[in-house]
């Protein structure tokens, strides 16, 4: 099967092109680089430009009329920059995915696997969520999730579209050949400040909020090794006509996470176990869009495509640290 995948040249698009390929598969790269590097794009088949560019996803599926579906994850993805920079988050991730979305109809390529996050989730006392729990995005970054995913189930009840929709928890964690991982410099995500803390490169690292109505005070995860939210992308991919079918819908909403919940001084408490050294912690007041956080009911994705996460937090760890090792070979900095 050949796959495009927007936003292919990023941390979990490229992890995605990978498990991908390891299935069998043919994907077809699609990105900007506005943040994904070349480096993790390789050999395999790809186009830099827009997703807003019609002509270019014309040229894309006229040179590859067997592309069967598009795993859609390009988009701006920094929470605390979604709250400075609005506009470019609707711009990036609302309206210029609409363009994408109305011309893979018009070229009668309607199977869209979209990226959504469960950062939509309202504050639930015992922090679980499935996928009718209620919605209440606390960034522009959410909100613009929560926008696509309604345009999506609109235009697949309207139109022949069809749409997967996959709320990601919290990845974490490389590929098992460490061929991509966190790219950017400084990771906005609480286990890439991990790892620079205890590289020695940053000073401390910091604990954004120690208040909250949490077991410990802090944020709740569900971090899920990045490989397994991969292998959920190719399920899904694989079954994607079975899975509407299974659901009665034109569309379906699935949670991908572990089902289990994380704090963040608990995360602090298994990264360094796995590290084998203490790492230095602040403390500060929560950012701005951050969530208080919740853990996935997982039983829909079980249901419908059979899968679940495989890879424990210590197995996400060490890849993460042995990635960050790697990543001067890469990339060229640490």
């Amino acid at each position: 099967m050949k796959v495009l995948v927007t936003g292919g040249a990023g941390y979990i698009g490229s992890t995605t092109a990978l498990a991908l390929e390891h299935a069998g598969h043919v994907p077809v790269i699609l990105d900007s680089l506005l943040s994904g590097p070349r480096e993790f794009v390789g050999d395999r088949i790809f186009y830099e430009g827009d997703i807003a560019d019609r002509a270019l996803i014309r040229r894309v599926v006229a040179e590859h009329p067997d592309i069967e579906a598009t795993i859609h994850m390009a988009a701006r993805i920094v929470v605390p920059e979604s709250v400075e920079h609005p506009y470019e988050y609707y711009r990036d991730n609302v309206a210029k995915s609409l363009e994408l979305f109305d011309e893979l109809v018009a070229l009668h390529k309607p199977r869209v696997l979209f990226s959504s996050s469960a950062s939509l989730y309202a504050f639930t006392d015992d922090f679980e969520v499935d996928e009718t729990s209620a919605l209440e995005p606390a960034s522009p970054y959410a909100r613009t999730k929560l926008m696509m995913e309604m345009a999506l189930q609109d235009m697949a009840h309207a139109t022949e579209l069809r749409a997967v929709i996959l709320r990601y928890f919290n990845p974490i964690g490389s590929d098992p050949q460490l061929q991509s991982g966190v790219h950017v410099r400084e990771p906005s995500h609480v286990l890439g400040q991990l790892v620079m803390a205890a590289r020695g490169l940053k000073d401390a690292f910091v604990i954004t909020g120690t208040e909250h109505p949490t077991r410990d005070g802090t944020g709740l995860r569900d971090y899920i090794h990045v490989w397994d939210l991969a292998q959920a992308h190719v399920a899904a991919v694989e079954q994607f006509d079975e899975v509407l079918e299974r659901a009665g819908e034109p569309s379906v909403v699935m949670n991908v996470g572990t089902g289990e919940g994380v704090t963040v001084r608990e995360l602090v408490a298994a990264f360094e176990r796995v590290f084998g050294a203490s790492v230095p912690v602040k403390k500060a007041p929560p950012r701005e869009g951050d969530a208080i956080g919740a853990f996935a009911n997982v039983e829909r994705i079980r249901e419908l495509i059979g899968w679940s996460a495989s890879l424990s937090l210590d197995e996400a760890i060490t890849s993460a640290l042995a990635w960050s090792a790697k990543r001067r070979e890469v990339l060229g900095y640490e």
